[in-house]
Order: C-alpha cells, then sequence, then structure tokens
C-alpha cells in the first residue's frame, strides 16, 4: 500500500508558521491535486512528503510507515520538478537511467527499464539525442521517464507544466493522465492552475495560507464550494459573486446592492443577512427583451470560437457570462441575462462561508 497520511503536520520557519496542522489522506492510487495561491503552502507541503523540507510538528506516513526522519532516497518517492533538472552533457537514455546507475544496477538491467518507460512516454526515438535537442514538452517526459523507471511508490509533481506553451500543456496533461491510468502510481500534484487540477485529480485540495480550506472530487468542488474562496477559486472564468443585503419584504427574496436588486431561491438566512451571492459565468444565459433577471452592460467581449465571454458592468459589479459564439455584442451596450436561481450559491457576508438554500 502506498497511501499517504498527514496528522497535524506543522511546517514553521523561524517564528513565521506556514502549515497550521495540516490532515490529509491520501488512498492507495489516487491521484490527488493541490491548489491555492502563490504562498499558500502547496509546494512546502510536497517538499515536506518528498523529504526535502523538515517537518516541525506532527506525523507523515507513507504505506503505514513514519517517514518523518527518514531521507529522501528512503522513501520510496519520485519527484519531477518544474525546470526538468536534466543532465545536459548525457544522453536521454543516461538521463533516464542515471537514478538506477547510482542505485548500483547493472547496465544489463537498466536498458530494458529506459526503453520500457520511453516507450510509455513515446520518447523512444530521442534516447541517443542530448536535452537540448529536445523541445521542453519532450524534455519534460524524459523528467517523468526518470521518474517511472525508479518504479515508486509514490509519484510526486511539483507544477511540472508552468514553463511550457497553452499547447503543450494540454499534451502533457493528457500524457500525465494516461501515464497515471496506465500505472495506478499513487500521485500528489502541486499546480497553480485550477484547470490542471480538475482535468487530471481524483481528488482536489485547495489550500489557504497554510490550512487546507476544502478537499474533493472537482466537481464537487465545483457544484458545492463550501465558501466563497473556493467558490472563486475553483472555475475559469471565475464565479461572480453579488454582495449585498437578504431583502424578504417582498413576495420572493432579493439581494439589495447598489445597483439594483438580483433575485434569489430561497435561502437559510434572515432578512438583513449580509450576503454574498454567486453565480457561474455558464449558468448565464442571455434572455429575450425585457425577461432578463440582470441588465448589466458590456464592458469588452471575448470571442474564443467555441463560445464567447462578455465581461460586463452591474453598479460597482464586474459579471462575465460564457455565451454562444455567435451572440452579436457592441460595448457600451445593455445584455439582458437570465439564471437559474436554482444554480445560485450563498454564501455569509461576514464569514464568507457556504450556506444552504432553505
Amino acid at each position: 500500500m502506498a497511501e499517504i497520511q498527514l496528522e497535524g503536520i506543522v511546517k514553521n520557519y523561524g517564528a513565521h508558521r506556514a502549515i497550521h496542522g495540516v490532515d490529509l489522506h491520501v488512498k492507495d492510487g489516487e491521484f490527488v491535486a493541490f491548489v491555492g495561491p502563490s504562498g499558500c503552502g502547496k509546494s512546502t507541503m510536497l517538499r515536506m512528503i518528498a523529504g526535502l523540507e523538515e517537518i516541525s510538528g506532527g506525523t507523515l506516513r507513507i504505506g503505514g510507515r513514519v517517514v518523518n526522519e527518514i531521507e529522501p532516497k528512503g522513501r520510496d518517492v519520485a519527484m519531477v520538478f518544474q525546470d526538468y533538472a536534466l543532465y545536459p552533457h548525457m544522453t536521454i537514455r543516461e538521463n533516464i537511467g542515471f537514478g538506477l546507475k547510482m542505485r548500483g544496477w547493472k547496465a544489463s538491467d537498466i536498458a530494458p527499464k529506459v526503453e520500457e518507460a520511453a516507450g510509455i512516454l513515446q520518447i523512444g526515438d530521442y534516447l541517443d539525442r542530448k536535452p537540448g535537442q529536445l523541445s521542453g514538452g519532450q524534455r519534460q517526459r524524459v523528467a517523468m521517464g526518470r521518474a517511472i523507471v525508479r518504479e515508486p511508490s509514490v509519484f510526486l509533481f511539483d507544477e511540472p507544466l508552468s514553463n511550457l506553451d497553452a499547447k503543450l500543456r494540454v499534451e502533457m496533461r493528457t500524457q500525465i493522465k494516461r501515464l497515471h491510468a496506465m500505472l495506478g502510481t499513487t500521485t500528489v500534484y502541486v499546480t497553480h492552475d485550477q484547470t490542471e487540477a480538475m482535468t487530471l485529480a481524483d481528488k482536489v485540495v485547495v489550500l489557504k495560507a497554510g490550512h487546507i480550506v476544502q478537499e474533493g472530487p472537482p466537481m464537487e468542488l465545483y457544484e458545492r464550494p463550501n465558501c466563497r474562496f473556493v467558490g472563486e477559486f475553483i472555475g475559469s472564468p471565475q464565479m461572480n459573486v453579488f454582495s449585498g443585503e437578504l431583502d424578504r419584504s417582498g413576495a420572493a427574496p432579493v439581494l439589495r446592492m447598489k445597483g439594483g436588486t438580483l433575485e434569489l431561491g430561497e435561502v437559510a438566512a434572515r432578512d438583513g443577512t449580509r450576503l454574498d451571492v454567486g453565480v457561474r459565468p455558464e449558468d448565464l444565459a442571455l434572455a429575450a427583451p425585457g425577461q432578463g433577471a440582470m441588465s448589466p452592460v458590456v464592458d469588452i467581449y471575448e470571442p474564443l470560437g467555441s463560445d464567447t465571454i462578455a465581461i460586463c458592468r452591474l453598479g460597482e459589479h464586474e459579471v462575465s457570462a460564457r455565451l454562444a459564439p455567435n451572440v452579436p455584442l457592441r460595448s457600451g451596450e445593455t445584455l439582458p441575462l437570465g439564471y437559474d436561481r436554482a444554480k445560485l450559491h450563498y454564501f455569509d457576508g461576514e464569514s464568507g462561508q457556504r450556506l444552504d438554500a432553505a
């Protein structure tokens, strides 16, 4: 078993506490992604699992074994870094097999392992080249091949795609997903790109200031964020959030805010409660004239081919809507938008925590 258990994990840098008593269970064979803003502690968590950062407090288990004091080479993990970390004077074949050579493996035993890994990653034609002769995506595959040949219990990825262009990132995401399906190795993946996390992971862990804010399957976080922070962090473009006060004086509850009102569904909150109401851009749709639930003014729009993102203003709020590709738009015009009130997300205006629909 290669499950990972973090129990009350703490990391201090002098008087500064970077990680605050984190508890997390990564199941055997699970793909878990750490996401969060810069400085939230996601890379620090990964480096503690790898043994590259000392643990200040708590217990870390890999495969049921406490590894707090065990050196990185004794933890049976393999790490893939952002910058590839390849030896430029060695061939691809030598780079992939280097770790096994350092462990005392015979060349005759290393060769088939290297060939197998290269075949999985589709880099068999490049084994006798040097890293400088390869593209960024090919070099990242070499770094992954070096990890694969070791047959570790755990793969650790530290923002491995951040140096690649958009097209290569998509290709490498597919490659990593295929690799995990093939090998089934427990994987922890750090990324600043929540789209990567959503498409790759079985479980996404959202961190903020050294705390786990929410963890769960990607669609659970998307459909039911437990706070405003997660609601805005997961999803692209990010969730629209309207702040105001709950008004129950009419036939149906509304959110009173600067610049107008927003019709709501039933929410478990008292009249006068300060409320943040979220609606995702893809849950807004062009309404017939006079039927819009809101009427923001178009600021700019971004035609993307498959759809169009309209970025509008509604009072003091910015509103993004994901619309059909052929919707005619002009800056400065009023855009009638409708939405399903059942798809609204409600958050307490003070704490930011999710409020259930009544």
